[in-house]
C-alpha cells in the first residue's frame, strides 16, 4: 500500500487533545487537506503523517517544541489600561490583535487586568503545551 511522503497532498481526520484529555480542535465532518512538507501544519503532526498509509489511525504525542513552541515570556507585556480605547473588550481570555513597532500584526491574549494595565500574551494560546493527536490518514489526493 502507498505511503504518505513529502510533496503528497493528502486528506486527515483529526483529534487534538492536551495531555490531560481536553479537547482543543478536530478536523470536524471534513477532512484537513494539507501538503506534506509544505509548513501547513504543526511540524510533529506533519512528520507523523509522511509514512503513513491510507486508512491508518494512530495517536501522536506532539512535544511542544514540535508543536507552537515554548512559551516565551518575552512575549507577555503590560500596557496602560489607558492605552486601550474604551470601547475595547479586556476581560481575561479576550483575543485582540495588536501591531508590533515594525507594524505587523499579531493576535494576543489578554491575561490580566486591573485599573491602570492590562497584561497581553503574544504567544499562541498552545505554545509550551505537548499535544495529542488521533489521526486517519483518509486519503493521498495527489501523489508528489
Amino acid at each position: 500500500m502507498t505511503q504518505a511522503k513529502n510533496g503528497d497532498t493528502v486528506r486527515i481526520n483529526y483529534t487534538g487533545r492536551l495531555t490531560d484529555g481536553t479537547q482543543f480542535d478536530s478536523s470536524g465532518s471534513e477532512p484537513l487537506q494539507f501538503t506534506l512538507g509544505e509548513g501547513q501544519v504543526i511540524p510533529g503532526l506533519e512528520t507523523h503523517v509522511e509514512g503513513m498509509e491510507v486508512g491508518a489511525k494512530s495517536t501522536v504525542t506532539v512535544p511542544a517544541d514540535a508543536a507552537y513552541g515554548p512559551h516565551r515570556p518575552e512575549a507577555v507585556v503590560t500596557i496602560d489600561r489607558a492605552s486601550v480605547p474604551d470601547n475595547i473588550n479586556v476581560d481575561i481570555g479576550t483575543q485582540l490583535q495588536a501591531r508590533t513597532r515594525e507594524g505587523r500584526a499579531m493576535q494576543v491574549t489578554v491575561v490580566g487586568v486591573d485599573d491602570a494595565s492590562v497584561k497581553l500574551d503574544g504567544n499562541h494560546p498552545l505554545a509550551g503545551k505537548d499535544l495529542v493527536f488521533d489521526v486517519e490518514l483518509v486519503e493521498i489526493v495527489q501523489a508528489a
